[in-house]
C-alpha cells in the first residue's frame, strides 16, 4: 500500500495532463450530462403528485427499470475505482471483492425484496414498526440508516470527487472541496426536486453510461492483449512485482491469523451487507407487486453480475 500512495500523485499528475488535450469536450460532455439529468429532474418532480409518487415512484416501475436503476445504485465511483484498484494491487485477493458484492444479492432475492414489497411501506422503519414497538424500533431502524448512509457517503463523495477533478483539471485541495460539495448539492436537488421517480430515471442512465464505458474500456484492454486472457494476467503478475503470488489467494489475506479473520470479517459484511443498505431497500418499494421486486433482483443480478467481471479485467489491466 506504501508504494500505492508514493505513486498516486504522479499518477494523478499524469492522468490530468492526459486529459488537459481533450479538456473543452470533456466539460462539454460533463455539462450536457448534468443538463440532462436535472431536466430529467425537474420532469419528474412535476408527475409527483402524492406522498407515493414522492417515496415509491408511485409504484409504476416496471421490473426491468428497476433492476436497471438498483443497477445505477449499486455500480458506483467506489465500485468502479475501489475493485478495480484492489485487484490491480492485490490480484487474486482483490478479486474478492468482487464475488463477495455479487453473491451478496442472492440474500437480497431469497430473504428481503418479497417481503418489503409486500409489506406496502416506504421505509425499513415503517416495516419492523408494523409488528414491534413503533418509538424504539423507529428510533433503531433511523440511527442504523443514519449511521450506514454516512460512511457510504464518505466514500461515494471521496470517489465522485477525484473522478470530476481529473475530468475538470482541478488539483488544489481547495477545489476538490468544493467539488465534492458541489456534487452534493446536485444529489440533494435531484432527490428533492424529482423524488423517487426523478432519482430512478437518472439511475436508470447512470447505469447505462457506466455498462457502456466500462465496456469500452474492457473491450480496449483485451484487444491490447490480442483478446488472450493468459497474455493479460501474465503480464500483470509480472508488473506487479509479486510473481505467480499475485495470481494466488494469500496476497492480501490468509498470511497471518489475523489477516484470516480479517478476510472472514470481509466475507460476511460484503454477503450480508447489501441487504442493509438503506439506498437499495427503498428500491423494492417502488415496483407494483412482490413478483416484480424479484425480478428488479434478478435484472440487478445480471447486469451488476456483467460490470463485475470487467473490473477484472480492468483491475489486471491497471496491474
Amino acid at each position: 500500500m506504501s508504494a500505492a500512495h508514493t505513486l498516486y500523485p504522479a499518477v494523478q499528475l499524469a492522468a490530468t495532463e492526459g486529459a488537459s488535450e481533450h479538456r473543452p469536450l470533456i466539460i462539454t460532455l460533463f455539462a450536457a450530462f448534468v443538463v440532462a439529468t436535472l431536466f430529467i429532474t425537474v420532469w419528474a418532480g412535476r408527475q409527483t403528485k402524492s406522498a407515493s409518487d414522492f417515496y415509491a415512484g408511485g409504484r409504476q416501475f416496471t421490473g426491468f427499470q428497476n433492476g436497471l436503476a438498483v443497477s445505477g445504485d449499486y455500480m458506483s465511483a467506489a465500485s468502479f475505482l475501489g475493485i478495480a484498484g484492489a485487484i490491480a494491487l492485490f490480484g487474486y485477493d482483490g478479486f474478492l471483492y468482487s464475488i463477495g458484492f455479487l453473491v451478496a444479492w442472492l440474500v437480497a432475492l431469497l430473504l428481503v425484496a418479497e417481503p418489503l414489497r409486500n409489506s406496502g411501506r416506504y421505509t425499513m422503519g415503517d416495516v419492523l414498526a408494523y409488528r414491534m414497538r413503533q418509538r424504539p424500533v423507529r428510533t433503531a431502524a433511523g440511527t442504523s440508516t443514519i449511521v450506514v448512509s454516512i460512511f457510504y457517503l464518505l466514500a461515494q463523495m471521496a470517489g465522485a470527487g477525484v473522478l470530476v477533478s481529473l475530468l475538470l483539471g482541478i488539483t488544489s485541495d481547495f477545489g476538490k472541496i468544493v467539488i465534492v460539495a458541489l456534487v452534493g448539492v446536485l444529489m440533494i436537488l435531484y432527490v428533492t426536486i424529482g423524488g423517487m421517480k426523478g432519482t430512478t430515471w437518472v439511475q436508470m442512465v447512470k447505469a447505462v453510461l457506466l455498462i457502456a464505458g466500462t465496456l469500452l474500456i474492457t473491450f480496449l484492454i483485451l484487444l491490447k492483449f490480442n483478446f488472450n486472457i493468459s497474455d493479460l494476467l501474465g503480464t500483470a503478475a509480472s508488473n506487479s512485482g509479486k510473481g505467480a503470488a499475485f495470481l494466488e489467494p494469500g496476497l492480501k489475506y490468509g498470511a497471518t491469523g489475523v489477516s484470516k479473520l480479517d478476510f472472514i470479517s470481509l466475507g460476511i459484511a460484503l454477503v450480508l451487507g447489501t441487504a442493509g443498505l438503506p439506498h437499495i431497500l427503498i428500491r423494492f418499494y417502488t415496483v407494483p407487486t412482490a413478483k416484480a421486486a424479484r425480478k428488479s433482483v434478478n435484472w440487478a443480478i445480471g447486469i451488476i453480475g456483467a460490470f463485475y467481471l470487467m473490473t477484472i479485467v480492468l483491475g489486471f489491466g491497471a496491474a
